[in-house]
């Protein structure tokens, strides 16, 4: 029994790490964003600057070269952000690695506390201390897929165009590991599965579940978008474009919104 209670000591040492990492690293991605939103603006001003030079400039030399500055300052800024946002890139890939090793260490610490009670109950009950004999406590059965794995899984058949079988992948994954760091991706992927698949009122159901319970997670701007093509395809422009201009209003700046504004203007 000693045994097996340092052995569930050691999942919780890693739970522990993985949390202070991914705290650490959550401040780290929070102030670089920061970083990238000031550098952005900095950019914005500097742009305006070169315009109204641009325009003012009537072959002057000074303002040719202040001009000609500004220009370099610009293209030095945009090259830092540039940088800047390829390392926020990387921070978010480490920081969803981290979640998914915290959800896998996590559900194997629920698994070992589980067997620990059993355990616990099997021993001590009073049959055993009567009669002297050995009690062998039947441990309870592992999950035999790691929330990781699960999802890795259900991704891989999506890429491969297996829609059916990556959709219940994904169903498997929210139902059995609710609350993990990538329990919001794998609804969003349910979206997707049904959208591939032309089941466009699913998908839109879909989508709708990643927008109300998980509000801050960073599919919801693809959601709300993908709620918008699915009206299309049902022929609902109506609907689409309220969508649509959510996508714009909410999220602008985005990836997303582009998408939004292009097929917005396409809608007759």
């Amino acid at each position: 029994m000693l045994l097996f209670f340092m052995a569930a000591c050691a999942p919780q040492a890693e739970l522990v790490k993985t949390r202070t990492d991914m705290n650490d690293l959550r401040e780290d991605v929070k102030t670089m964003k920061g970083r990238v939103q000031e550098m952005q603006r900095r950019e914005q001003d500097l742009q305006k600057r070169i315009d109204a030079l641009d325009t003012g400039a009537k072959g002057a030399s000074e303002t040719q070269k202040a001009l000609a500055d500004y220009g370099a300052r610009a293209d030095q800024l945009a090259m830092d952000i540039q940088l800047l946002q390829g390392k926020l890139e990387e921070n978010n890939f480490r920081m969803s690695e981290l979640g998914q090793k915290l959800d896998d260490r996590g559900v194997k610490l629920a698994e070992l506390s589980a067997r620990v009670e059993e355990l616990e109950k099997k021993t001590s009950g009073t049959g055993a201390a009567v009669t002297g004999q050995t009690v062998t406590a039947k441990p309870a059965e592992a999950k035999t897929i790691e929330p990781s794995d699960a999802y890795r899984q259900a991704k891989s058949d999506y890429d491969k165009g297996n829609f059916e079988l990556a959709l219940a992948g994904f169903q498997y994954y929210v139902e059995h590991f609710p609350g993990t760091s990538q329990t919001d991706k794998a609804q969003y992927w349910i979206g997707e599965c049904y959208y591939s698949l032309k089941v466009f009122n699913k998908s839109i159901a879909a989508f709708s579940k990643v927008i109300k319970e998980y509000p801050k997670s960073d599919k919801v701007a693809g959601a709300k978008l993908k709620i918008g093509l699915s009206y299309l395809n049902e022929r609902n422009p109506a609907k689409a474009k309220e969508y649509l201009q959510r996508v714009i209003k909410e999220h602008p700046g985005t990836t997303e919104a582009k998408i939004a504004k292009d097929r917005l203007a396409k809608i007759k």
